[in-house]
């Protein structure tokens, strides 16, 4: 099934129905595996995760990795983090996941340790890296001064007729994940010993509450179009999902929110990991605005509009309706791991 779900709401009774036609009995062409039998040299790949999943700009350096591999290459990818999705998609052929190296974690000795560990088991002849700010541009830096490797940062372009440096580390969107192979993804173990001893003292997170945080760097945001009437029941909804508040430009002009909440081409641009359109119809401006977010859901009561084929996931029905329903099962929700903590 290729097409993308939607969540109708109506009177209380949920259905599913496809958002567009598709014959349910044809089955995709399966893409070839890439994944060298006996691959004679290797290509390393090193990301973090959040919340157990790899942003696009991971994907991209796994990607340009495959890409850049020929037939006796093969591509590793060490994911310090957990690791809930499959790789095999952008040409990961061996992935070893560390759980224990999680980003929101200050342990920088133990990660290149680590890293060290994964070079002397593949001795890759190219090490690349998303070059961020989320753990992945540092432990590259910190790599290059220790192993003296030639290397290159916030690279733009590939030439792979070229001298590649032996340590790269990519700027987004250099390359489209969207290959004509996939890789094994085998999953594979990797041994190494912590030191003790570390110059290094983790202090931990401060928790900020999501309306003290940018709208631009919050990691969930919940947005109100003019489909949305009551603005407190969106507001309750923000709180429970601790989201910071978001607009259209219709529902900014119309006095409902501030200025400074417009997303937008002409307000704020957003990489939220998780984006609630809620009764927005999702004009070039805004869809604009969020392009660079993970996960967008839709709540629209017109399955033809425009933010419905940018959505993950879109649910049909009235903006007011899905809200509270939404907000009834997050209380539920709680109060079963209140119970079980």
């Amino acid at each position: 099934m290729t097409a993308r779900h939607i969540t109708s709401y109506k009177k209380g009774i949920k259905r599913i129905a496809l958002a567009a036609p598709v014959d349910i009995n044809a089955e995709a062409t399966p893409k070839p595996v890439r994944t060298p039998t006996n691959p004679k040299l290797w290509f390393l790949v090193l990301a973090h995760s959040d919340k157990g999943l790899l942003d696009a700009h991971a994907h991209q350096t796994i990607a340009a990795a495959a890409i850049l591999a020929d037939n006796s290459t093969a591509v590793a990818v060490l994911v310090m983090g957990d690791l809930h999705e499959d790789l095999a998609e952008f040409g990961a052929d061996e992935v070893i996941v560390r759980p224990d190296l999680d980003f929101t974690q200050f342990q920088p000795k133990a990660e290149l340790t680590c890293l060290s560990a994964a070079i002397a088991q593949y001795n890759p002849t190219h090490i690349l890296l998303p070059d961020n700010q989320i753990g992945d541009g540092d432990l590259g830096r910190r790599l290059i001064a220790k192993s003296g490797k030639t290397a290159a940062a916030h690279i733009v372009e590939i030439n792979p007729k070229s001298d590649l440096p032996e340590i790269m580390l990519l700027a987004p969107n250099l390359v489209d994940t969207h290959l004509p192979f996939v890789g094994s993804a085998k999953r594979a173990n990797l041994a190494f010993r912590r030191s003790k001893n570390t110059a290094y003292e983790d202090l931990g997170l401060n928790n900020t509450a999501a309306n003290q945080i940018a709208l631009e760097e919050a990691d969930c945001v919940v947005s109100a179009g003019n489909g949305v009437s009551e603005i407190e029941t969106l507001e309750t909804l923000a709180k429970l999902l601790n989201a910071s508040v978001g607009a259209s430009r219709v529902a900014v002009d119309d006095g409902k929110f501030a200025r400074e909440q417009q997303v937008g081409a002409t307000g704020k641009t957003v990489t939220a990991s998780t984006y609630f359109a809620i009764g927005i119809s999702g004009a070039v401006q805004h869809l604009q605005g969020i392009k660079d977010c993970r996960h967008v859901i839709a709540i629209n009561t017109d399955a033809s509009a425009p933010i419905v084929k940018r959505a993950d996931l879109s649910i049909i029905g009235d903006a007011e309706e899905v809200m509270q329903a939404l907000i009834l099962a997050i209380k539920e929700a709680q109060a079963i791991q209140e119970a079980k903590a």
